[in-house]
């Protein structure tokens, strides 16, 4: 009997390929050594992301990069360079729906099977420090929810990983060496909740 192993697709920038902490302490990563010790057997995720990229630049990269036609499970986090770039919200509204659509598309149009992670506020931070930490917080609340209702609309998962960034004001080990990424700690958490899902989904 041939074993089924699952295939996920890692879709985002910094925070989805984990700037500052090791490959494997990547959320994605730590997502398949979990549902593996539990028995239930996964690929390598594929990760499409990097350090620096808008929700235009991820979509230009997909355009242009050769992926498998499917993968049984597909997570998307962006937005937080547009946020920081001041790009404008009406044009994130377009393009995060033209990356969920395809997000969806890669799931094999099992919608159900696309999981957004929110956006993690960098605004409690030292790097933003001497900035307006309240007007980051709110900027980021307005693109989450651009991100929220679209997913729901359109029949994915939508998760809360910003609650959970924000205690890093509190605690710093919630944070990556250079004081603006998160630690392995932090991408522990957001990988439990990602696994639970697909778990729950398998």
């Amino acid at each position: 009997m041939t074993r089924h192993y699952f295939s996920y697709l890692a879709l985002g920038d910094s925070y989805t390929i984990g700037e500052s902490v090791p490959l494997h302490e990547g959320f994605p990563y730590q997502v398949v050594q979990l549902l593996r010790k539990k028995g239930i057997h996964f690929h390598a995720p594929e990760v499409v992301a990097k350090t620096g990229w808008t929700s235009f630049e991820l979509a230009d990269h997909i355009l242009h990069t050769q992926l498998n036609e499917q993968y049984d499970f597909v997570s998307l986090l962006i937005g937080v360079n547009n946020q920081y770039r001041g790009l404008p919200l009406t044009d994130f509204t377009d393009e995060f729906e033209y990356l969920l659509k395809k997000a969806i598309h890669f799931a094999g149009n099992k919608p159900e099977r696309v999981i957004v992670l929110s956006i993690p506020d960098w605004g409690v931070t030292p790097f933003a420090a001497g900035k307006d930490s309240k007007a980051i917080s709110d900027a980021i609340d307005a693109f989450n929810k651009v991100c929220e209702e679209a997913t729901k609309k359109m029949g994915g998962i939508y998760i809360d990983i910003t609650s959970q960034t924000r205690q890093a004001k509190n605690d710093t080990g919630l944070l990556a060496s250079d004081q603006l990424h998160y630690s392995a700690k932090s991408h522990a958490v957001w990988a439990e909740k990602v696994a639970v899902i697909i778990q729950k989904t398998i």
